[in-house]
């Protein structure tokens, strides 16, 4: 009898050590193989709407790795990662910013890259008819209202300012200009008729039917806007955000990319 029960004791105990040992989900798999990795990636505004089916096209394939996006403008991202936030990827609108980090060493070594290119663009709304149709448009009577984003913190603002100094009508645009924290809000502010003209990437414009593109930036002043991607240092999953990051040089990613109208190389 004494036998019996210890080898019941045994086999139970043997039962309990495999089911802990082997967690099933309702479906009878393994939960293990179900965990997953989250990796957060800041991403410059203008990005949103891209970055939204990258994520798609990237679980489709790699079903276990959660993708969380914080987006903002790309100086506000660079401070917040510079005081420790909790981000594994970085994708800037300008080198600035990337630069900026990687001479402090939050850049993992041999992970900053070159990604894609934009342009800036003047755009009105799209029921304006206002005769703007030029940059220089914006120092007339035809504007009393011009938005961009505040150059210090925002690539695009940057930029805008660069153009409109090279054009020598920068200073004249004085009360004119209404700063905004990043592009997405001057593509707000342009589709609601708040203000006459903005500045926003030429992928932002294209994101929205409330808008119209008035004029391209003149061939003297024009300037690719460069977009970096990098790896922070203090990532706790960097075979990870690496995979990630390969992936956007993808031949998928780059047929994405070219669809929200980004530049990439060959």
């Amino acid at each position: 009898m004494k036998k019996f029960l210890f080898l019941i004791t045994l086999i139970s105990f043997i039962f309990v050590t495999a089911c802990t040992q082997n967690p099933t989900n309702a479906n009878g798999t393994s939960s293990e193989s179900n965990s997953q990795t989250e990796l957060t990636i800041a991403a410059a505004a203008s990005l949103t709407d891209v970055t939204k089916e990258l994520a798609v096209k990237y679980n489709e394939t790699n079903p276990n790795t959660k993708l969380t996006f914080t987006y903002g403008s790309s100086g506000a991202l660079q401070t917040q990662i510079e005081e420790g936030a909790p981000v594994d990827v970085f994708m800037s609108a300008s080198k600035k910013q990337m630069t900026a980090l990687d001479e402090k060493k939050l850049i993992l070594e041999g992970t900053y890259k070159d990604l894609v290119k934009n342009q800036v663009v003047l755009i009105v709304p799209a029921d304006s008819s206002a005769d703007i149709s030029s940059f220089n448009d914006c120092a007339t009577d035809k504007v009393k209202i011009v938005a961009l984003g505040d150059p210090k913190t925002t690539p695009a603002g940057q930029y805008a300012q660069e153009m409109f100094e090279k054009l020598g009508i920068w200073d004249s645009l004085g009360e004119k200009i209404n700063l905004a924290t990043d592009v997405r809000q001057v593509l707000s502010w342009v589709e609601t008729g708040e203000a006459d003209c903005g500045l926003v990437f030429k992928t932002d414009a294209m994101a929205s039917d409330k808008v119209k593109t008035a004029a391209l930036p003149p061939a003297e002043v024009d300037k690719a806007a460069d977009y970096p991607v990098g790896i922070i240092n203090a990532t706790k999953v960097p075979d990870e955000a690496k995979k990630f990051e390969e992936f956007l040089f993808s031949n998928d990613s780059k047929a994405i990319f070219e669809k929200f109208g980004f530049e990439t190389s060959n």
